[in-house]
């Protein structure tokens, strides 16, 4: 159950519009998710969370989009948000992640949620070699 109600017609506000009118031409598609019908109770989240994820995720950028995507799956598992998880694999999927990479990246998501939940047990120090303060 949300939190927040959507405005019953969003585009009547000129700000909304325009960010909904962006989304639909960024992504080449008439659909907005339901996160930014959302976002919309508050225009100014729903402002810069678009503005945010297009430059970051709709951009080209160092890395690809379909890796950005996986971390963002890998990210959204970690924070359990299932939402994103739903959306992000969808726009892995799209992006090309196929399923036997998709499987590679769920058992990476595990055994680093494994190895993290080991290492803050029992607190290692960490090695030099890893400080980049200790080794410059």
């Amino acid at each position: 159950m949300s939190t927040v109600s959507p405005p019953t017609d969003p585009e009547s506000d000129p700000r909304i519009k325009a960010v909904f009118d962006d989304i639909r031409t960024t992504r080449q598609t008439d659909t907005i998710n339901a996160l930014w019908h959302y976002l919309a109770f508050d225009t100014a989240v729903l402002e810069e969370t678009w503005r945010d994820v297009k430059g970051l995720m709709a951009t080209e950028t160092t890395l690809d989009f379909k890796t950005k995507e996986m971390l963002y799956i890998a990210v959204s598992i970690s924070n359990n948000c299932d939402y994103c998880v739903h959306s992000h694999t969808a726009a892995a999927r799209a992006r090309g992640m196929t399923d036997a990479e998709h499987g590679e990246l769920l058992r990476i998501v595990a055994l680093a949620s494994k190895t993290n939940a080991l290492a803050n047990a029992i607190k290692p120090p960490v090695d030099a070699v890893f400080d980049k303060e200790r080794t410059a």
